[in-house]
C-alpha cells in the first residue's frame, strides 16, 4: 500500500471517532511522523482525549494514559526500583511514560517537578531512575493535554519546556453541525465500538523513515532558517525561535509533505506550520504585549517580511 493510502486510512480511521476536526487530526499525525510531541491546548470538553486515544488506536499502539494532578510525583510517571524479597534484588518497574502513545492529561495541573519528569523523557528518548536506564518504545509520542492557565490550580509550561514540543494546536469549539452530529453518535452509542488498527506499527516506523527521506531543497532550508532569524530580530520579540525550532519545523514539513503523496517540501508547506511550530517559542516583551503585539502578528510579520524562495519540483 502506498505511503498516502495507509495515512489515508489512519486519518478515516480517527474521524471514526472525531468529527469535524479534520486538520487536528493531520496535525498530531504529521509530529507523529515527524517524530514530535504536541501540546493540546484548550478549554475541557471538546475532545482532546479522545483524540489521543482515537489516533493510538489507528495505529494499533499500546497507550498509556497519565493523569496529572497536584501530587503526582516523579516516579508515578518515570517508574520505581522494589525490591523482590525472592531474589533479594531491586527490580526496576516502569511507569506510564513506557508506552508508544503517551497520553499527558492536564499537564499543566501537575507541579514543575513532575513536568520535568516526563518532558525529560521526550527529550532523551529514555528515563533514568536508581542508575538504571531504560530505553523509550518506538515509536514513542507524546500528546499532552492543558487547559488554559487562567483557571485556578495551574501550573504554566516555562518556556524552556514548551520548546520540546513540535506543535501547539487548539481543538476549539466544534461548529453547530459537527455538535449536533456528536450528539447523534452519542444516542447511537457508536461511541462505544471498538476501534480497530488499520496499520501496524513497522508500517508506522516505515512513514517515519520516509519522512525524513523527503527532499528539502537548500532555499526551502534558507527559508526556513530565515524565517526563525526574523523573529530572533523581531522588535516586539524578547526571545525568538531557537534551532531547535528550525530543525522541528523542517521536520514537521517533510512530514506533511509525505501526507500530501509529495517527495519534497515547498514553501506553502513552510508558511501552513510555521505558526503551530512557531508560535510557542516566542516570547514578546512586555512593552510589546501592552501595546497590542501579539505571537500571531509577529508570524504575520515574519511571512510577510521574508522572501518566499521559488523552488522547482523535483523528479523522483
Amino acid at each position: 500500500m502506498p505511503h498516502k493510502e495507509r495515512i489515508d486510512a489512519v486519518l478515516s480511521a480517527i474521524e471514526q471517532t472525531i468529527v469535524g476536526k479534520r486538520e487536528i487530526s493531520e496535525l498530531s499525525l504529521a509530529a507523529l511522523l515527524a517524530g514530535g510531541h504536541v501540546l493540546l491546548e484548550d478549554v475541557p470538553g471538546v475532545g482532546k482525549t479522545v483524540m489521543v486515544k482515537s489516533l493510538a488506536a489507528a495505529i494499533g499502539a499500546a497507550f498509556k494514559r497519565i493523569q496529572f494532578t497536584p501530587d503526582l510525583l516523579p516516579s508515578d510517571v518515570l517508574g520505581v526500583s522494589i525490591y523482590n524479597p525472592q531474589t533479594m534484588e531491586f527490580e526496576f518497574r516502569p511507569g506510564p511514560i513506557v508506552g508508544n502513545i503517551v497520553l499527558a492529561d492536564e499537564i499543566n495541573r501537575t507541579s514543575p517537578k513532575t513536568q520535568a519528569a516526563l518532558l525529560e523523557g521526550m527529550e532523551e528518548a529514555s528515563v533514568t531512575v536508581d542508575g538504571t536506564t531504560l530505553p523509550l518504545p518506538e515509536p514513542f509520542f507524546v500528546m499532552a493535554t492543558q487547559n488554559p492557565i487562567e483557571y485556578e490550580g495551574t501550573y504554566p509550561l516555562p518556556e524552556a519546556q514548551m520548546d520540546r514540543f513540535l506543535f501547539k494546536l487548539k481543538m476549539g469549539y466544534p461548529s453547530r453541525a459537527d455538535e449536533v452530529e456528536v450528539l447523534s453518535r452519542a444516542a447511537m452509542q457508536l461511541e462505544s465500538q471498538a476501534q480497530t488498527a488499520v496499520i501496524g506499527l513497522d508500517e508506522l516506523l516505515g512513514l517515519q523513515a520516509a519522512a525524513s527521506e523527503v527532499l528539502v531543497d537548500m532555499t526551502v532550508k534558507t527559508y526556513i532558517v530565515d524565517c526563525a532569524a526574523a523573529t530572533r530580530n523581531h522588535t516586539a520579540v524578547y526571545l525568538g525561535v531557537s534551532p531547535r525550532g528550525s530543525l522541528g519545523l523542517m521536520k514537521a514539513c517533510q512530514a506533511y509533505a509525505l501526507m500530501r503523496g509529495r517527495h519534497y517540501v515547498t514553501p506553502d508547506d513552510v508558511q501552513y506550520l510555521l505558526p503551530f511550530v512557531f508560535g510557542h517559542r516566542i516570547i514578546l516583551h512586555p512593552d510589546a504585549q501592552y501595546s497590542g503585539s501579539t505571537t500571531d502578528s509577529v508570524i504575520e510579520d515574519v511571512l510577510a517580511q521574508v522572501r518566499v524562495p521559488v523552488v522547482k519540483a523535483k523528479s523522483v
